[in-house]
């Protein structure tokens, strides 16, 4: 399972024009969350599918792990929650290439 959900914040200086481009690349979505995902695609060092895919198998873990009804079935002693989440975690992709940070 992913080692923590906890995001620690970090300031990132842009210069105007980026700042602007950056806002409207946006749009709906949140600047931080789009500048949080490529900067996480490039330390990980994912192509944009892979990064894509991970990132929708953890959403998906996240959903499970915080369903009260999946917590509280259980199957030989184990919340069903903790079952699907493991057989989703193993489904990810890893890195094809090194970052270069």
């Amino acid at each position: 399972m992913e080692a923590s959900t906890k995001l620690i914040p970090y300031s990132v200086h842009l210069r105007p024009d980026i700042f602007t481009k950056l806002k409207k690349a946006a749009g709906e979505r949140k600047a931080s969350s789009l500048v949080r995902d490529a900067i996480t695609m490039i330390i990980e060092g994912d192509d944009a599918y892979t990064s894509g895919f991970n990132k929708g198998l953890a959403e998906a873990i996240s959903i499970i792990e915080n369903d009260d009804n999946a917590n509280l079935v259980a199957i030989s002693g184990t919340s069903i929650s903790i079952i699907l989440a493991d057989k989703i975690h193993a489904l990810k992709v890893k890195a094809k290439k090194t970052a270069r940070i």
